[in-house]
C-alpha cells in the first residue's frame, strides 16, 4: 500500500496526458487513415443550344472500390482492355451514381467516351456523356449519389459549369449533393437609355444570365468553406505537423507567431498554385510535407527550447499550402468567382486550425506546468516522427 501511494502521484499525470493525446489522435487520425483521404471527382458541364455535355472524372481507386469486378486481373489498375471488356458495367456504375433532371424528368445520356486520364500523380476514370439541350425556362438539376450513405468516405465532387459562355462552380459533398440552375434567356447589355433585350449573336459577347446559377442546399462560397474545413480535417499530415509545432514548450506569443506564420505562408502558395503562377509537382510536395513533420519532431526531441520556430514554420507552411491546393488545381475555377472561392476555402482551413489550437491550449498549458513535460513532449514527438517517416517512405517509393 505504501509503495502504491508513493508511485501513484508520479504516474497519474503522465498517464492522464498521454491518454488525452491518444484520444485526440484517435479522433483526428483514424486508424485506417492515409494523408488526404479524399475520394475526389471532377465534373465539367458544358451547355449550349444543341446539347449538354458532361465529363465526369472519378479517381480509379474509388472506381475499383465501388465496382471491384472491373479489375479482372486484380492488379488494382484499370487497363484499357478492362475498360473495353467492362464498358457496360462502367456505364451502369456512372449513370446510376449520377442523374440529370429537367425539372422532375430524368434525362437519358449517350456515353460518348470512356478513358483513363492522369491528374498529377493520380489516375482518373473519365466518362463523357451527352444529354439533350436545355431551353430557357427549364430547370437543370444535377445529382451525385456516390458514397452518399457511406459516412466513412470523404467524397467531394468539384463542378465547373459553362452555359453559353458564362461559368459557375460548386463543391458537392456530405448531404449536399444537388446542383440546380434555372436556364434563362441570356441578356445582351444595352447602352444607357436602351432597355431592349436582344439575343446574342456571333459577334456579341453574352453577359451574365438574368438568373444566377446556384446550388440547391448552399451557395457557392459556403460549399467551398465546407470543402476547406473537410480538407484539413482529413489532411492528417497537416494536422500532425500542427501538433508537432505546438507540443514544444513555448510562450503564448511564440505559439501565436508560429500559427500566424503558418497561416500567411500556406495562404500565399495556396493562392499562387490555384492561379497557376507556380506549379510544383506533387511528387515533390507530398514527401516534403512528410519531411517537415520529421524535422519539427526531431527538433522537439533534441532541443530543450525552441526559438524562432515561426521562421521554419513559414518555410514549411509554403510547402503545405501547395498540398492544400491539390484538390482545387484541376477545377479550373472561373475568374469571376475565383477570389471568393479561394477566400472561402482558405477561411474554412483557418477555422478548423483555430479551433484545434483553442482546444489544445488548456492541455498544452497543463503539460508545460507538469514536471513530466519533457517526457510527454518527447513521447508525442517520437510518435509524430515515426508517422512522418512512414509517410515519407511511402511517398518516395510511390
Amino acid at each position: 500500500m505504501t509503495l502504491f501511494n508513493k508511485f501513484r502521484p508520479e504516474v497519474r499525470p503522465l498517464t492522464l496526458v498521454l491518454l488525452s493525446f491518444w484520444l485526440l489522435a484517435f479522433i483526428i487520425f483514424p486508424s485506417n487513415a492515409a494523408a488526404h483521404a479524399y475520394s475526389a471527382s471532377y465534373t465539367k458541364i458544358t451547355m449550349d443550344t444543341k446539347q449538354t455535355k458532361i465529363v465526369f472524372s472519378l479517381d480509379t481507386l474509388s472506381v475499383l472500390e465501388l465496382a471491384p469486378k472491373i479489375d479482372a486481373n486484380k492488379n488494382f489498375i484499370i487497363e484499357k482492355s478492362e475498360i473495353k471488356k467492362e464498358e457496360h458495367r462502367i456505364e451502369e456504375l456512372i449513370t446510376e451514381g449520377l442523374t440529370l433532371d429537367n425539372g422532375n424528368k430524368e434525362q437519358t445520356p449517350t456515353v460518348e467516351k470512356i478513358e483513363i486520364v492522369k491528374k498529377e500523380t493520380k489516375e482518373f476514370l473519365s466518362v463523357t456523356m451527352i444529354f439533350p439541350a436545355f431551353s430557357p425556362g427549364d430547370t437543370f438539376v444535377f445529382n451525385d449519389g456516390f458514397y452518399f450513405h457511406d459516412t466513412g468516405t470523404n467524397y467531394v465532387n468539384l463542378i465547373s459549369a459553362s452555359y453559353l459562355g458564362e461559368t459557375s462552380e460548386a463543391a458537392l459533398q456530405g448531404k449536399d449533393r444537388t446542383w440546380t440552375m434555372l436556364v434563362t434567356e441570356v441578356q445582351q447589355e444595352q447602352p444607357s437609355g436602351e432597355g431592349q433585350t436582344v439575343q446574342p449573336n456571333s459577334e456579341q459577347k453574352p453577359t451574365v444570365p438574368s438568373q444566377p446559377v446556384k446550388t440547391k442546399a448552399s451557395s457557392s462560397w459556403f460549399s467551398f468553406l465546407k470543402l476547406g474545413m473537410n480538407h484539413i480535417l482529413t489532411g492528417y499530415d497537416h494536422l500532425l505537423f500542427l501538433l508537432a509545432l505546438l507540443i514544444a514548450r513555448q510562450k503564448f506569443k511564440q505559439i501565436a507567431a508560429t500559427i500566424t506564420a503558418f497561416t500567411i505562408a500556406h495562404s500565399i502558395t495556396l493562392t499562387l498554385t490555384v492561379l497557376g503562377i507556380i506549379n510544383i509537382p506533387s511528387g515533390f510536395v507530398e514527401p516534403a510535407i512528410a519531411l517537415s513533420i520529421c524535422y519539427v519532431a526531431l527538433e522537439n526531441i533534441f532541443r530543450q527550447k525552441v526559438s524562432y520556430r515561426w521562421a521554419i514554420t513559414f518555410v514549411f507552411g509554403l510547402i503545405h499550402g501547395m498540398g492544400f491546393a491539390d484538390i482545387l488545381k484541376e477545377m479550373s475555377l472561373p475568374k469571376s468567382s475565383l477570389a471568393i472561392d479561394l477566400a472561402s476555402f482558405n477561411i474554412g482551413i483557418e477555422l478548423v486550425q483555430l479551433a484545434i489550437v483553442v482546444l489544445l491550449l488548456p492541455l498544452l498549458s497543463f503539460i508545460y506546468r507538469s514536471k513530466y513535460s519533457r517526457k510527454i513532449i518527447t513521447s508525442v514527438s517520437i510518435i509524430a516522427f515515426l508517422l512522418g517517416a512512414i509517410w515519407l517512405i511511402e511517398r518516395i517509393v510511390a
